[in-house]
């Protein structure tokens, strides 16, 4: 409405109150004389109803007057509201704009970090490419030289299988060789002392011979004969002596075969323990091959970003952790490939002495094949000395019979022919000795050599020294055990670390060597740490203080006669603290919420009387909302016009039903329901026409100006 249209009576109701007051002092004589003029009294009648009509309207102006300055009071208390909202958003942009302008350099300041990060990320990508291509030659070579070295490992061990399988056999043809010998050479033995009791019968014999007195010239030649066979016998007793001095020596071998097997044994473990660490090493080189793949994965979805700005931050934070990865893997391959070229480097080693030992072992066989030969000489002796030994008792007899014989000439002859047949024992005899010297000669020396012209001071000597290498090597064999149990041990640890670290880069806690986190000394994270240290703090102390109770307590024994005594006793002070921390922590909090929820209610009040003038300026009705869920709408036009709605189930064809009406509106309101409502179901096509009525109503009463 518009201020202009306003005006104020002030004086013409001066003028109509005067002139009331002076109608009132002389209606007696007006009186009259209206009495008397009837054309007079019709006019002042007239003029009283004008005077009448024109306080009416001034009153009516008055009180428009004062709704009117009601009204611009309210909108001045408005006006100043809203220049307040005004300058409070105006202060709001100002705060805006400058956050934003913050933020725009903040922005603009991280994108020339990113590039210059990008940049350098770029770079070391390319570094990383250069390195990886490099390394994948490298791992190229190293892969070709390890597959030739496991085809090398693989057939030396092969070969080592079928030279320890071949030394196995050999050495139990030995064993076997060994016991045919012991049981010749007892069997030896037996001959040798059935043969010297023949002896002793012959030296009693040969004693009765002599008591006699006969044949003094063949008995002189038969004891020189049998000197003879004593000095052979006394020979066969060396030879005895000799044989069972290397039979102690061939135990002593077989000995050294039984440490050669373990040896053996020694060598088939360490080649189990290579086996093992092929295996890791096997492992280590797949995982670094998974290391490598997901690297040029990465390093391929970098490649394929559209735009440098796009490449995100994780991507060059997983870059830095693989480039960590492929440094530590790295490390960790060189490690193994030195622990694979120190292992070779033992194999060899242990091949050179296994092959020493496969020399010894050719040595002991020839010393036994010529023990051997050896022992069949040795059989030979015995045979002849069993031949000798019954001829002997040829001759024995044939002197019993001549001493049963008295006929000498007879005797002469069986002399004779004994004495020819000596000759020509003695001959073969000699002829045998011959033999065997031309045989030892053979050999190499006297009896006392062994082979290769060896004595058996030099083979005992070498035995010693063969004994020596053996406990070095098994030393060394210990050593290499117990530096492989380290490795092992290593390898161990690094597979634990490799993945407590991938536990740790995954959960991003991973910290690289080398580098530094800086990080604000008031951050989330250390309020965080420092609400927990709190709290653990907190808890500490209520646990000592419950535990120094409880002790208390079990001092004193009287549980059950400490519930008679105050509460205060029971609880420590700390926990009573931490309980009332805690209270005055919820009570904050509630009275915190109690006081959002009043600002709230004053907000939705507010807004909710702003939302009904809205309506109510630009609809023409004020609405009243009930807790059930009703609507009272009122029309500004006609205070008595009032309906009341509520929603209805959604199965009917409108939302809202009016439910009841006020005792005012239009006349034609039942034709205006019984349309809209009944018929068309638009109430808001009924506000509209209930509210046009009641303002043309309105503005024909005079009050179309309210507004």
């Amino acid at each position: 409405m518009e201020r202009d249209t306003f005006t104020t009576p002030m004086n013409a109701s001066r003028s109509g109150g005067l002139s009331l007051r002076s109608t009132a002092t002389k209606r007696d004589s007006l009186a009259a004389e209206l009495e008397r003029d009837p054309q007079l009294s019709t006019a002042k009648r007239q003029q009283r109803a004008q005077v009448f009509t024109s306080s009416m309207a001034h009153a009516n102006l008055e009180r428009q007057l004062v709704a009117a300055q009601t009204l611009k009071l309210e909108l001045e208390t408005k006006l100043r509201e809203k220049d307040l909202q005004v300058e409070r958003l105006e202060r709001d942009r100002r705060w805006f704009a400058d956050r934003e302008k913050q933020e725009r350099e903040e922005k603009e300041r991280e994108r020339t970090e990113h590039e210059e990060e990008k940049a350098k990320a770029d770079g070391d990508l390319r570094t990383l490419r250069n390195t990886l291509s490099t390394l994948r030659e490298e791992h190229a070579d190293l892969v070709d030289a390890h597959s030739s070295l496991s085809r090398n490992t693989a057939q030396t061990i092969a070969s080592q299988k079928t030279q320890i399988t071949t030394l196995t056999h050999r050495a139990s043809l030995l064993e076997e060789e060994l016991a045919q010998t012991r049981g010749a050479a007892e069997e030896r033995s037996r001959t040798i002392e059935t043969l010297q009791d023949q002896f002793d019968e012959l030296s009693s014999a040969q004693s009765r011979f002599a008591r006699k007195g006969a044949e003094e010239e063949s008995m002189n030649v038969v004891r020189e004969e049998l000197h003879r066979q004593a000095t052979y016998l006394r020979s066969l007793e060396s030879t005895n002596a000799k044989l069972t001095s290397e039979l102690n020596m061939l135990r002593e071998r077989h000995a050294s075969v039984e440490v050669l097997k373990e040896e053996k044994r020694g060598l088939e473990r360490k080649v189990t323990l290579m086996e093992q660490l092929r295996e890791k090493a096997v492992k280590l080189e797949a995982e670094l091959e998974a290391a490598r793949r997901e690297r040029q994965m990465w390093a391929t979805n970098a490649a394929e970003a559209s735009t440098p700005s796009k490449t995100p931050v994780s991507v060059t934070r997983n870059l830095a952790e693989l480039r960590l990865t492929h440094a530590r893997l790295l490390e960790e391959h060189g490690a193994t490939a030195a622990t694979l070229r120190r292992r070779e480097a033992e194999i060899a080693d242990l091949e050179k002495r296994e092959e020493e030992a496969r020399q010894q072992v050719a040595t002991l066989e020839s010393d036994v094949r010529a023990l051997k030969d050896k022992v069949g000489r040795r059989e030979d002796r015995a045979v002849l000395a069993e031949r000798e030994v019954g001829f002997l008792q040829a001759l024995v007899a044939s002197f019993t019979a001549e001493e049963a014989n008295e006929e000498h000439a007879v005797v002469d002859d069986a002399k004779a022919q004994r004495v020819h047949q000596l000759e020509s024992l003695l001959q073969e005899y000699k002829d045998a000795n011959l033999q065997l010297t031309q045989e030892i000669d053979a050999l190499g020396g006297d009896a006392a050599s062994l082979g290769h012209g060896r004595t058996r001071q030099e083979l005992s000597a070498e035995v010693e020294q063969e004994q020596q290498q053996r406990l070095e090597l098994q030393k060394s064999l210990e050593a290499a055990a117990a530096e492989t149990k380290q490795h092992l041990d290593k390898i161990e640890e690094l597979e634990q670390s490799l993945f407590e670290l991938g536990g740790e880069i995954g959960a991003g806690r991973h910290v690289p060597p080398g580098v530094r986190i800086l990080s604000l000394k008031d951050n989330p994270e250390q309020q965080w740490v420092d609400l927990r240290q709190a709290a653990m703090d907190r808890l500490k102390g209520e646990n000592e203080a419950l535990m120094k109770r409880l002790k208390e307590l079990e001092q004193s024994g009287a549980s059950a006669s400490s519930g008679t005594g105050s509460g205060e006793e029971l609880v420590p002070r700390e926990s009573w603290e931490l309980v009332n921390r805690e209270k005055t922590e919820l009570e904050d909090v509630v009275k915190q919420k109690e006081k959002r929820l009043l600002r709230l209610k004053q907000v939705y009040v507010s807004k909710g009387a702003e939302f009904r003038d809205a309506i109510a300026s630009i609809l023409g009705v004020k609405l009243a909302f009930f807790p059930n869920g009703q609507v009272r709408v009122t029309s500004i036009y006609d205070l008595c016009a009032s309906f009341v709605f509520q929603p209805r189930s959604k199965s009917e064809g409108a939302t809202m039903q009016l439910v009841a009406q006020g005792e005012g509106g239009p006349q034609d309101l039942p034709d205006l329901m019984h349309y809209w409502i009944e018929k068309e179901q638009c109430i808001p096509g009924f506000m509209a026409s209930v509210t046009l009525e009641c303002y043309e109503n309105s503005k024909r009463s005079g009050g179309g100006n309210s507004l």
